[in-house]
């Protein structure tokens, strides 16, 4: 059927229904939609391809216009929606699908595919496509109205902000609700960059403290000699030019008091701590006096606990006493199947800051990303995207030659700025051409990502459920059972 003989027949399809649409046209309604729409023939020719089309695809439409849509589109893990409607003719209601076109790479929309019947007959399809990002910067943005203004004071953070929903994150978040609803100290712990200061926030704002002050200190950025009036407050003349002062646990009081790198505090003031958390009253530096003291404690440590007791660094008596509720935050390199969702998140946030147009990366870095080892974590990612960013110019796509040298040599590959769409699906897997000790992490979180993708699945009751538990795409999920031997 040629191109004109089929938008004839739909508009005639049109014409004879009882829709009215207010005097306009029923294709200016389509081209003027604030949502991506195609037709096709019973081909897969595009017929129709409107200018919202056009801007997600970052294609000029002469260059869709006429063409086959899978000559038009390379799909990342699946196929086209539409060629599935014309075999099966069957509609395909809000599917996530990732695919490139020649000017993007690894984007991601939500699409409804109908089949087009005339007397009962197959002539074509009719496709909405949404823009996944316009999605993510509308809804959460009204969301985040909402949220920011019941955050208590000091604070910019609440779980919704946590990005990620791998088991390993997911559980950390879970011991996070949990002890932000009881009195006793929580103690975080995780390797610089994963994010401690994030989850002190979202604890402090989600328990019933979330309206007083909260109030973080790093203990290793303070001179052992101001650490302890600063914690504690002083008295006039305890020492030289000392005023009365309310401390850090005076100010806190009803709120929370957030010390990080607590195995930095000198042991003797350790000591002083452990009594002010047992018996929760505090003295000023130069007094015999006792306050009541009423702030929740939570600490962090950027090493393991043991390891700082083995050295000497944190008395064991405190570390008890502070760690009654004790979180280990993953760190990335044991979580890159949010490696995606968190690149995306930190694209949206550096490309508005800085006015650019950049909106993806290429299927080169995306591989790059799973395969580095990110010792300085989830920062490390975002400074890395943000600095992409930064030299990326008019580009609407990061690639390999926007990342820094230095990154480049830390993982042996191919130096394109693309991969092959056969690469891309080989991100998941595990590599050799590492460094041994990030071979050795990417095959164990090989094996981890297999029992967690079997758990979800089996406790799930439908694989859509199961994707959106494990936070990961409807077919990166399907790829991962095939890569891993999973049946449904």
């Amino acid at each position: 059927m040629k191109n004109t003989d089929w938008m004839a027949s739909l508009g005639r399809y049109m014409a004879d229904t009882d829709f009215d649409f207010g005097g306009i046209d029923f294709m200016q309604l389509l081209g003027d939609l604030d949502q991506g729409v195609l037709m096709t023939d019973t081909e897969g020719i595009i017929i129709f391809y409107n200018e919202t089309m056009a801007k997600i695809d970052d294609l000029d439409p002469s260059d869709a216009l006429g063409k086959k849509i899978t000559d038009v589109y390379e799909y990342l893990n699946d196929s086209s929606m539409c060629m599935r409607c014309i075999k099966h003719q069957r509609p395909i209601v809000n599917y996530s699908l990732s695919y490139r076109s020649k000017n993007t790479s690894a984007f991601n929309t939500i699409e409804s595919v109908f089949p087009l019947f005339r007397d009962g007959k197959l002539i074509g399809t009719f496709c909405i496509c949404k823009d996944f990002n316009m999605i993510e910067r509308t809804i959460p943005s009204f969301l985040n109205r909402e949220k920011k203004r019941i955050l208590g004071d000091g604070t910019r953070y609440s779980f919704e902000d946590i990005i990620g929903g791998t088991h390993e994150i997911r559980q950390a978040v879970k011991l996070a609700k949990m002890g932000a609803q009881s009195p006793s100290p929580i103690m975080l712990f995780g390797e610089t960059g994963t994010g401690k200061e994030l989850f002190a926030q979202a604890i402090h704002n989600y328990s019933d403290r979330g309206d007083r002050q909260f109030i973080a200190i790093n203990c290793a950025a303070i001179p052992e000699n101001l650490l302890e009036g600063i914690l504690f407050g002083t008295t006039k003349g305890a020492f030289t030019g000392a005023m009365d002062k309310s401390g850090l646990f005076e100010k806190a009081g009803g709120g929370t008091l957030y010390l990080d790198e607590v195995n930095s505090m000198p042991l003797g003031l350790q000591v002083k701590m452990l009594r002010a958390i047992q018996e929760k009253k505090i003295r000023r530096v130069g007094s015999v006096d006792e306050i009541d003291s009423d702030a929740k404690i939570i600490s962090s440590l950027n090493r393991e606990p043991q390891e700082s007791i083995k050295e000497g660094l944190l008395r064991i008596d405190l570390f008890y006493r502070l760690g009654v509720v004790y979180i280990r935050i993953p760190p990335l390199r044991e979580r890159r199947l949010d490696i995606e969702e968190l690149t995306r998140h930190f694209i949206h946030k550096s490309a508005k800051s800085q006015g650019k147009r950049v909106r993806a990366v290429s299927g080169g870095v995306m591989a790059f990303f799973w395969r580095y080892h990110w010792p300085g974590n989830v920062r490390e990612l975002e400074h890395i995207i943000e600095g992409a960013i930064s030299i990326a110019g008019d580009t609407t796509t990061i690639r390999r030659k926007h990342l820094p040298s230095h990154l480049l040599g830390a993982v042996d590959g191919p130096a394109d700025a693309d991969y092959t769409a056969s690469t891309v699906a080989d991100w998941s897997a595990p590599s050799t051409a590492v460094s041994p000790m990030a071979a050795g992490a990417v095959h164990r979180r090989y094996d981890l990502d297999k029992e967690a993708i079997a758990k979800a699945v089996h406790a799930a009751p439908s694989l859509s459920a199961a994707a959106r538990q494990l936070g990961i795409s409807r077919q990166l999920l399907n790829y991962k059972m095939k890569k891993f031997g999973l049946k449904p």
